[in-house]
């Protein structure tokens, strides 16, 4: 018997096969079909479902919450039986407060997109290419922080002054507040902004800059100001954490009335550059900060201003009642003659010269300090040459 084709034998009956009918979509529908394929391709690419959680990358994340919202919906779930070829429809829904953690304004903010009216997540007409947002923002993105270590005594000093009453914590209010050396609680983590970058004008005019921010479960993000300003004014619970009181002014106690102005530290560099381990002892870094010392050298080895190496504190001094910018020219005016000529290289090859660095025995800074004290520090000068301070000409 000769083999025919079903084709073959509908053409010897002059009939044609019929085609499938094709149902017309809605726009929604066309929508909340491509966001499916979306999250399929995911599943395929990692061999699981996207899932929650800060750590996770953002689109990951807005994944999560279309997949819980499509699951939740049963319209949803019958358009997409016939393409849900890995059974991910039925698959168990994730915690509602997960789901509320991560809300349309929230994903949208992230993504660096202002909400307009009411939004459906499966419509991503207004979402930024992944490629631009990515370029532009990262900002939900967090990474373990490889030198959490340094940054790890820190956290225990701020939870200890938390307790003693040595700090407080109040509503965030400005995004002036926000400086390197600064404290937060976000999202219920205490989170400590190590560096800041230069700031930029936004295309809407805005004053912005990119941040490295530490938080307490060993993570780190190089977030946007605003972005951190945006996230501590969403979360009812934000809050600035303040600077410690004041302590007493050098080696007394402070008056009623005092205001604290800061601390005068003296630093000692464990840098193998010849010319610092050459002259250990007399290679001192002298400045003038508002907040602890501890945090003023948190990631040291990573800053060229710290010579891209650790740091030890060997002296520091609290200040009152005394303009901290005036004291710190007149500090480097006196030390000038001995400030250090080096050079070195950054983290991307590009050569700096340090300041702040000088080459002069803690005696003298320490008879600097006391001439600080009494007032008559103006009227002096260093002398390289015999290693004392002397009259101003």
């Amino acid at each position: 018997m000769v083999d025919i084709s079903d084709e073959d034998l509908l053409a010897e009956l002059d009939a044609a096969p019929e085609a499938k009918k094709q149902t017309a979509r809605t726009p929604r529908e066309e929508r909340i079909i491509a966001g499916f394929e979306d999250i399929m391709r995911f599943w395929e690419e990692h061999g699981r479902v996207p899932q929650h959680g800060e750590s996770r990358d953002i689109f990951e994340r807005l994944y999560a919450v279309q997949l819980d919202r499509l699951r939740e919906q049963d319209d949803c779930r019958a358009l997409l039986q016939e393409y849900d070829r890995y059974g991910l429809l039925a698959a168990a829904t994730a915690p509602k407060n997960e789901i509320e953690d991560l809300d349309d304004d929230v994903l949208l903010a992230e993504l660096g997109v202002e909400p307009v009216g009411d939004v459906d997540l499966t419509n991503l007409t207004h979402v930024k290419p992944r490629t631009e947002v990515r370029a532009a923002e990262e900002v939900a993105n967090r990474s373990i922080c490889e030198d959490f270590e340094t940054f790890k005594s820190l956290f225990a000093r701020v939870q200890q002054d938390l307790e003693s009453g040595v700090r407080q914590t109040r509503p965030f209010e400005l995004k002036a507040e926000i400086q390197p050396g600064a404290w937060f609680i976000v999202g219920g983590q205490k989170a400590y902004v190590a560096e800041m970058g230069e700031q930029f004008l936004t295309e809407h005019g805005r004053t912005d800059a990119r941040l490295r921010v530490i938080f307490d479960n060993g993570t780190e993000s190089n977030m946007l100001m605003r972005s951190l300003q945006r996230a501590l004014n969403k979360d009812d619970a934000g809050r600035r954490i303040t600077d410690p009181i004041a302590g007493p002014l050098f080696s007394g106690q402070k008056t009623d009335g005092d205001i604290e102005s800061g601390t005068i530290y003296v630093l000692r560099s464990h840098s193998d550059h010849p010319m610092v381990v050459a002259n250990r002892d007399l290679v001192h870094k002298v400045g003038v900060t508002n907040m602890s010392v501890e945090q003023r050298i948190a990631g040291a080895r990573l800053q060229s201003t710290y010579l891209l190496a650790d740091v030890e504190i060997i002296a520091e001094y609290k200040l009152f009642n005394i303009n901290r910018t005036k004291l710190e020219h007149v500090l480097h005016r006196v030390l000038s003659p001995a400030r250090l000529d080096l050079t070195i290289k950054d983290r991307f090859g590009n050569p700096v010269k340090p300041e702040e660095w000088y080459l002069v025995p803690l005696y003298v800074i320490d008879e600097v300090v006391e001439k600080v004290k009494d007032g008559t520090i103006t009227g002096y000068e260093y002398d390289p040459a015999e290693a004392r301070l002397k009259l101003a000409r």
